[in-house]
């Protein structure tokens, strides 16, 4: 049984079905990423695992807890960073932060150190309503972390902050999971999800489209891996050798640099194919294809 279990979630808008019968199981500690154009249903499915909208048909268990039925047991071990955060602007960091551990009970002790892991320990006496959207993403974060919940949602975890920013969340977010938290996320930034995390769902028009590990994915696909290939001295003639090599789909020479599109089985023929024709290798890595590409080939045609 899986910490979050959704079964056949529906969700109707005034005649627009926003999600349509989506069935999805996270395991205890991964970081599971839900994925998906601008309308695809993301957000819908995480208001409807914290019972903040109902669904139309449908059922959602969390740590074996209905949402419906049982919605404070499902809830009560739960942090939750929203897409757009709002705190009272009159109040401070540390006040904001104090306020959130009093109403979940949570030790008040922590909420210094929990502004610290966000980068805010300098801006915790500042009243919110003078902080950037960056900072605001901050203490969203720092306040979903109070009582060190086992299940994290975050709804794109990373907007408006800065790439110095972006890493640090990203690194947090490492972090936690490492310690035992399960992360369920939702983002539009696909070289950050696939940064962090296990599993990834990817969602289209409130269907789901595909749920499986990035590789596997990739496999599914049939996307082919990228040869880096750095050469002391490239030629024509050794670009126009690899193409001829069977498997390979494609080759471009960038500088001293050869990139190779091609069955990973043929590593190999490619490397003898450049030192048969005089070419000397300075390095040699594979690039496996990115979430982007496995993205857009499950949603092209829309």
């Amino acid at each position: 049984m899986g910490i979050v279990e959704i079964k056949g979630l529906t969700k109707d808008y005034e005649g627009v079905r926003a999600v349509d019968n989506l069935s999805l199981e996270i395991e205890k500690g991964e970081i599971f990423a839900l994925l998906g154009p601008n309308g695809a249903g993301k957000t819908t499915t995480i208001k409807s695992m914290l019972g903040l909208i109902f669904p139309t048909a449908g059922e959602i268990k969390i740590n074996g807890f209905d949402v419906l039925k049982e919605g404070k047991k499902a809830k009560e071990n739960i942090g939750y960073l929203p897409e757009r955060v709002a705190f009272y602007d009159n109040l401070t960091a540390i006040q904001t932060m104090e306020f959130y551990a009093e109403l979940r009970g949570a030790d008040r002790k922590e909420c210094i150190e929990l502004l610290m892991d966000v980068g805010l320990d300098g801006e915790m006496d500042k009243k919110v309503g003078n902080y950037s959207k960056g900072m605001m993403q901050r203490l969203g974060l720092a306040q979903a972390m109070i009582g060190n919940p086992s299940l994290l949602i975050l709804d794109e975890p990373t907007g408006g902050l800065d790439p110095r920013g972006s890493w640090q969340i990203r690194q947090k977010i490492k972090e936690l999971n490492e310690n035992g938290t399960t992360i369920f996320l939702s983002s539009h930034i696909l070289s950050e999800v696939q940064e962090v995390s296990s599993r990834v769902a990817i969602l289209n028009h409130g269907k789901l489209i595909e749920v499986d590990t990035l590789d596997n994915l990739g496999k599914k696909l049939d996307l082919q891996p990228t040869l880096v290939i750095e050469l002391q001295r490239p030629s024509q003639s050794i670009l126009s050798r690899v193409k001829q090599v069977k498997g390979v789909d494609s080759a471009e020479l960038s500088g001293n640099v050869i990139k190779v599109r091609c069955n990973p089985r043929v590593k190999t023929n490619i490397i003898n194919a450049i030192e048969n024709e005089g070419g000397k290798i300075l390095d040699f890595r594979t690039v496996e294809p990115s979430l982007e590409e496995v993205f857009l080939k499950f949603t092209e045609g829309d």
